[in-house]
């Protein structure tokens, strides 16, 4: 469900605002009414989408909009679960972490556009932050909701990145135990300031990178997959397997691109039951769990 459009970030590698404009936040009252017609045509989760979640509510006078809409939402007859997507660190403020780790049908799930995690490199991006201003914002986090679930993508070989750029970012990896990792190539956008910096690797040079910090993300993603065996979750079922076995999603994990869940349950189930798991094992990024 879309609940802005547009961007007033300049990050130099993007060319989104000059084609979609300034952010343009939806009235509360139009993504309410749209909600409560989608849970009445059988919709349990609302994925909320924009180019930037967080300024939501800024052109309206309201920069804390988004912490009251989520509890009204969850709020919403037939609304299992609400999740937001694509949160700039920049711009969390703590009491929309307090609200989207503690609000009953509100997924902690954390999207977090952190795109590297050296300084420098940042600062050429246009964008806010380092390996420990990142590290400190996790820690929040985790410590309102151990559970919670944080993503990122991240972009290597941009302009002048250099190898100790890439140790920052190994290292920020490596600490941070994030539950899904993108990795991407980076790429000149046609118009924009990244396009005419000097010091871009080659094309090849930046497809090894790419490969050898994608297969860093997945041993990460594995290990965090496996640390939560033993966990309490709560499963989204979306289609039944055979042999008693359903697929579904927890709220760390968002549709097609955090992995999926496999619930054994002995009581048949029913796409868009919302039931709770205890984890027994890990398959990479996917976690199979039993009825708790």
């Amino acid at each position: 469900m879309k609940i802005a459009s547009g961007c007033d970030r300049r990050c130099s590698f993007c060319a989104i605002p000059s084609f979609r404009g300034a952010f343009v936040s939806r009235p509360p009252a139009d993504l309410l009414e749209e909600a409560a017609w989608l849970a009445a045509q059988g919709v349990r989760e609302l994925f909320l989408v924009s180019e930037n979640s967080t300024s939501y509510g800024k052109d309206l006078g309201n920069l804390r909009l988004l912490e009251e809409l989520l509890p009204q939402l969850a709020g919403l007859d037939g609304v299992g679960r609400v999740r937001v997507s694509y949160l700039q660190p920049a711009e969390v403020r703590p009491g929309l972490v307090d609200v989207m780790a503690s609000t009953p049908g509100v997924a902690p799930y954390f999207d977090l556009s952190f795109q590297h995690a050296s300084g420098p490199v940042l600062r050429a991006m246009r964008r806010f932050g380092d390996r420990r201003r990142f590290c400190d914002l996790i820690e929040l986090i985790r410590s309102k909701n151990p559970g919670a679930g944080i993503r990122s993508n991240f972009i290597v070989g941009f302009p002048g990145e250099t190898t100790e750029d890439l140790r920052e970012l190994e290292l920020f990896l490596s600490d941070a135990r994030l539950d899904a990792i993108g990795i991407f190539g980076y790429s000149d956008e046609d118009g924009t300031e990244a396009a005419t910096l000097h010091g871009r690797p080659s094309d090849k040079e930046i497809a090894r990178r790419v490969e050898e910090f994608a297969t860093l993300a997945d041993e990460v993603m594995g290990q965090r997959a496996d640390d939560r065996v033993g966990e309490l979750l709560e499963v989204l079922v979306e289609e039944p397997l055979g042999d008693g076995r359903y697929e579904g999603r927890a709220a760390h994990q968002a549709p097609e691109v955090d992995g999926v869940t496999t619930v054994v349950a002995q009581a048949p189930l029913a796409p868009g039951d919302l039931v709770r798991v205890r984890v027994t094992g890990s398959e990479g990024v996917d976690l199979v769990a039993e009825l708790a």
